[in-house]
């Protein structure tokens, strides 16, 4: 009885997928429309955890722009919702599939498109991985400055939904920093550019940055002219040691009153230090409680690493010691990469929050970690952006165990509770998406929630895109 309610729903299913599909093919070549049950689940979620995830009824893949519109025109006609997607390394559940959805594969439109020296701009496809894009602008001498974590594998489309920051800015600034302008197919297939090529540019309302940070529910992202910076001098990373996550904080706290710009400023504590030693022995100091990295780019990095290191040494730093050369720099920036994806190994999984609060509370913010940790019982990790407050308490728990998950939950909550409390935010770079709708809300208020689904409805008056994100 069971089986044949099962194999009825999968008829059902197939019959209305019949005619969306027949349509799709209308203006899509056959290998770019993806129905095969077994290949289409596995589109349906990012990589975040306690995100629901819904069933796709198609996964398409396009390569143009006009096919993009294709398909927006097709699913408005049909009302069917849309799912943008790019590499599915987001950590909110903003690109997880909706039953019966389109999912929208922008990883095909993979092209650079134009890099120019002399207006300092790339033109590029959402596709775009960001090291690809990066390693293609330096050799012109130039520099794409946001750097996520995962930037071997994060697509700059995804990058500009979720408006995402990266190692280096502290110094250089985030995603939407470098967005100039825009192609976006609006959800009834129409295309809108938006911005400018140009170093200045107020012509009406800020367009561009609206679509930065608005995962998807506001039109699909097919072109965007970048800033570009010089390509800069090779940078020196110094280490640093603590007896204490607020002392390592004091010394962030000390660095940016004294005027200090240094590339890059990442913290990691003790348990972030030790994942990262069990899975790739890289011989991190485990003695401390919490590790500095700093780094500068300048003509003369070892001098600015000198009157950080001092300052670091005022704050109680138990050891200091800068790197030798650059390959000694790119071992101890590869060890921070990694440590999310180390975090993850202690428990098998894990929810990373990514609370963003003043410089002058990430010493309050590491304390309060501490704190829910003990009363949880639970393994967190904390690292972080400490350059600009964005830190990403991580906590480790055992997916199969129903009590952990629950107190992994309830952990994660009182995290983002914290963080307004200090007068921060509850994302800084990872989005909302699913996992923080509540907290969107709570940290918006009535009156900016209000303005903010007036902004959809603009954009998406059938509520076809991205359906069930952000709020």
């Amino acid at each position: 009885m069971i089986m044949s309610r099962i194999e009825a729903r999968r008829d059902e299913d197939t019959v209305a997928a019949g005619p969306l599909v027949d349509r799709l093919l209308g203006g899509l070549p056959p290998e770019a429309v993806l129905t095969d049950p077994d290949v289409t689940a596995s589109y349906a979620h990012d990589m975040a955890s306690f995100c629901p995830a819904g069933s796709p009824a198609v996964v398409v893949l396009p390569r143009t722009v006009e096919q993009v519109q294709h398909v927006m025109r097709t699913a408005t006609e049909l009302r069917v919702p849309v799912v943008p997607q790019g590499a599915r390394t987001g950590l909110s559940g903003a690109a997880n599939a909706t039953d019966g959805c389109v999912v929208l594969s922008l990883t095909k439109m993979d092209r650079i498109l134009e890099i120019d020296p002399v207006d300092r701009i790339a033109v590029v496809e959402p596709g775009v991985i960001n090291a690809a894009l990066s390693r293609a602008v330096a050799e012109h001498g130039l520099a794409y400055p946001p750097d996520p974590s995962s930037w071997e594998m994060c697509t700059i489309g995804g990058n500009i939904g979720t408006a995402s920051g990266g190692l280096c800015c502290v110094k250089y600034g985030v995603t939407a920093e470098y967005v100039l302008g825009l192609d976006v197919v609006l959800a009834d297939g129409r295309l809108l550019s938006t911005g400018r090529r140009t170093v200045k540019g107020v012509a009406g309302y800020d367009l561009t940055r609206l679509f930065v940070g608005s995962e998807g529910s506001l039109g699909i992202v097919v072109r965007a002219v970048l800033a570009l910076r010089p390509k800069p001098p090779e940078q020196l990373v110094l280490a640093a040691e603590f007896a204490s996550g607020a002392a390592a904080s004091d010394a962030v706290c000390r660095i940016m009153a004294g005027g200090h710009v240094p590339s890059l400023l990442e913290l990691m504590d003790r348990t972030t230090v030790k994942a990262v030693n069990d899975m790739a022995r890289m011989g991190l100091p485990e003695t401390t409680e919490a590790l500095l990295l700093a780094a500068f780019d300048t003509t003369d990095p070892a001098a600015d690493l000198a009157a950080l290191g001092a300052l670091c040494e005022e704050a109680g730093a138990t050891q200091v010691v800068p790197a030798e050369d650059a390959a000694e720099s790119e071992m101890l920036l590869q060890a921070r990469r990694m440590s999310l994806v180390a975090l993850e190994a202690v428990k098998g999984t894990t929810m990373i929050d990514d609370v963003c609060v003043p410089r002058s509370r990430l010493g309050a913010l590491i304390e309060g970690v501490e704190r829910i940790s003990e009363k949880h019982g639970l393994t967190i990790g904390v690292v972080a952006h400490a350059g600009d407050g964005n830190t990403h308490p991580t906590v480790c728990f055992d997916a199969s165990d129903p009590d952990e998950s629950r107190r992994a939950r309830e952990s994660f909550d009182e995290i983002m509770a914290l963080g307004l409390e200090l007068g921060g935010t509850i994302t800084g770079e990872h989005g909302v998406g699913v996992l923080k709708k509540e907290w969107l809300a709570r940290e918006a208020g009535p009156v900016g929630m209000e303005m903010q689904r007036a902004v959809k409805h603009a954009f998406d008056p059938l509520n076809i895109l991205n359906p069930g994100k952000l709020f």
